[in-house]
This record gives structure tokens, C-alpha cells and sequence, in this order.
């Protein structure tokens, strides 16, 4: 077994990508200066639209719309609304008395932490590993598109490895916070199967990650307790306003899934004119092995560049910039950070014409 891809601090706290605040201190930078690429959110959300006033006084009511809309875009009737799927990463394990839990790995560590911290028995599982493990494993985590890492498995596999578990009662939990600009790779609509749970996110693919909502998708008696755990009120007003409006812009979403996949297929082509091809990426991120990874790092934020660096395996994630302005500064950084090396080994220093893909 792989080691967790992420420890937790010494106040149990495990650290994820957008600490701009902590990045402008200690890189002397202003807060505003700074080109943040380390969270793999779309950088051109979905366009808030101004709401009522009224809004804003009313507590919020299980009953409006949101589950229905929410159903017709996930194409399932059966999910729970929650404040983000991370309130649901931290609740579905004490849903389960003490298991064996496999996480893939790399992968969100947020997954591992919390079923850790429920006392179950976590071990971490490479892709290749999980076939083999299945038999001792009572809770399967996969994240889909993988987080950092990109992979994505077979629908019949995913299928085949639910159905392994749920005869003895276990678990697949399947992540999709990256999935909603390839849906047609998602499980969701198999979720009113027992043992069978997904993961859905309006914070990556809708660039509402501040709002706070996300969904379970499963069987309608685990979603009771679930409910139940949670309590009243997981989703404030505004956010659930603002969650209905997105789901419903049909047109949006169609733009911005080719949106979305053209601009990491160019992200790609950069890093890669730059020598720091991608070993894996989804539509939202491209992902770079790398010994040196902690060193460019640290030599991109110093431009005022912000990746999301990680131990085991070192490695970048690097999502996507914003405007051509963005891109241009981009390419300028790795033209800086890779002209030494390229001059050593003798390789013409080229720069990415704008709007290149």
C-alpha cells in the first residue's frame, strides 16, 4: 500500500489549494498580484445573478425547488442537498460502524482523513491496487476524475466493483467533483442502488465553490440518516437560490464544457512546450510529476504564481488561467523558470503565441 497523499498539521487540519492569503505573506506578494492556479476550479464560473432582498431574510426552506432541479440535472430523484459534498466527506463515515476503508490514492485527502478520524481502518490504494484489496475491503473511495491525477475507470468497472461490495453490505463512494464537464461518464444515475454513493459539487464546473452546496446521491434510506446527522438548515438561503439558477442554465453548461475541455487541452500544449509535460489532467486541471515539483513551486510563487504542490508523489496540479492576460503571464513564468535548463541543454527558448491551443 501507497502512502496518504496528505498529512494533517499538528491541529489536525489538512491544507488544500486557494491559500492565497497564507501564499501573499510569505512570498511578500499583495493579496491582488497574484494569478492563482492551485484550486482547479473553473475560473469563469457561472454569472451570479443579483436575487432578491427578500432573499436574504428567510430561513431556508427544504421545499423549494432545489431538489427537483437538482434531480433533473443529475438524472436522479434520488440526493440530499449539503453545504459542499465535503460536509458530506465528513459525515457518511460515521453513518457505518468500524470498516476496512480503501482510498485511492493520490487522491482528495480529505476522504482518507475523515474516515481515519471515525476510527475505521484506512488503507491507501493505487488504481492497480484495488482489484486485488477488494475482498478485505468493506468501504471503497474513489474520486472520478481523480484528484490530482486525472484517471478516470471504465463505467462496467465501477459498476462491477459496487456490486462486489454491496453483496456483503459494503460501500462505494465515488467522488464526482470534477465530472460535470464529461457527465456522461457519471455513475449518478445507478445511486438508488443499495451501498451505492456519489459525491456531486456545484463549487468546480459552476465556479461556485464560496456558496457552499453540494449533493449525495443514493438510496433514500441512507439519505435519511444522512439528513438526519446534518441537521436542519445546511444550506443558506442565497446559496440555494443561486444553486437553482445554475442548474437550470442549460445553456451555460453546454458553452462551458467545450469551454472547459479546449482550454486544458491548451494548458497542456503550454506546460508541455515548456518541458513540463503532463503525466494526467481532466478538463479542469493538468497534473506534472516532477522531483523538482517543491522548487517550482516555490519559483512560480515567487512570480506571484500559485500551483497546488504535493509530497507523495511530488508533483503540480495546475488549473486554469482566467483571461489571455492570465495565459500570457503564464507562459511568461515558465519561460523564467525553464530558460536556464533549456539553455544548459541546448534547446531553443520559444514562447506560446496567445490564443495557441
Amino acid at each position: 500500500m501507497s502512502s496518504l497523499l496528505s498529512q494533517p498539521d499538528q491541529q489536525g487540519i489538512l491544507h488544500h489549494g486557494g491559500r492565497l492569503r497564507t501564499a501573499a505573506i510569505r512570498y511578500a506578494i499583495p493579496l491582488g498580484d497574484w494569478l492563482d492556479l492551485s484550486t482547479g476550479i473553473n475560473p469563469n464560473g457561472w454569472p451570479v445573478k443579483a436575487m432578491p432582498a427578500s432573499i436574504w431574510a428567510r430561513l431556508p426552506e427544504d421545499e423549494d425547488e432545489l431538489s427537483a432541479i437538482a434531480g433533473y440535472y443529475y438524472g436522479t430523484d434520488s440526493l440530499l442537498p449539503v453545504a459542499g459534498s465535503q460536509a458530506a466527506i465528513q459525515a457518511l463515515p460515521q453513518l457505518r460502524k468500524p470498516s476496512r476503508v480503501s482510498v485511492l490514492n493520490p487522491g482528495y485527502a480529505e476522504h482518507a482523513h475523515a474516515w481515519q478520524r471515525a476510527n475505521h481502518s484506512v488503507s491507501a490504494v493505487t488504481p492497480q491496487q484495488i482489484e486485488s484489496t477488494l475482498a478485505a475491503t468493506d468501504v471503497l473511495v474513489i474520486i472520478h476524475p481523480n484528484n490530482p491525477t486525472g484517471d478516470t475507470f471504465p463505467m462496467e468497472t465501477i459498476l462491477a466493483w459496487h456490486a462486489h461490495l454491496a453483496r456483503r453490505g459494503g460501500w462505494l463512494v465515488v467522488d464526482e467533483a470534477f465530472i460535470d464537464a464529461t457527465p456522461e461518464h457519471s455513475i449518478v444515475s445507478r445511486t438508488t442502488s443499495p451501498g451505492l454513493i456519489v459525491l456531486r459539487s456545484l463549487g468546480k464546473f459552476f465556479g461556485l465553490a464560496g456558496a457552499r452546496v453540494g449533493f449525495v446521491c443514493a438510496q433514500a434510506e441512507l439519505l435519511s440518516q444522512l439528513n438526519a446527522l446534518l441537521g436542519p438548515w445546511t444550506i443558506s438561503t442565497p446559496a440555494r437560490w443561486v444553486a437553482i439558477q445554475a442548474l437550470q442554465d442549460e445553456t451555460w453548461q453546454k458553452t462551458t464544457r467545450q469551454y472547459l475541455i479546449q482550454q486544458s487541452r491548451r494548458l497542456q500544449t503550454l506546460l508541455a512546450q515548456h518541458h513540463l509535460s503532463p503525466d494526467g489532467g481532466c478538463a479542469f486541471f493538468q497534473w506534472v510529476q516532477s522531483p523538482d515539483a517543491q522548487s517550482i513551486h516555490d519559483k512560480l510563487a515567487q512570480q506571484g504564481i500559485l500551483t497546488r504542490c504535493f509530497e507523495h508523489p511530488s508533483s503540480l496540479r495546475f488549473g486554469l488561467p482566467r483571461t489571455e492576460t492570465d495565459w500570457r503571464r503564464l507562459d511568461k513564468a515558465l519561460v523564467n523558470l525553464t530558460a536556464p535548463l533549456r539553455k544548459r541543454r541546448g534547446f531553443p527558448i520559444q514562447r506560446i503565441q496567445p490564443g495557441r491551443t
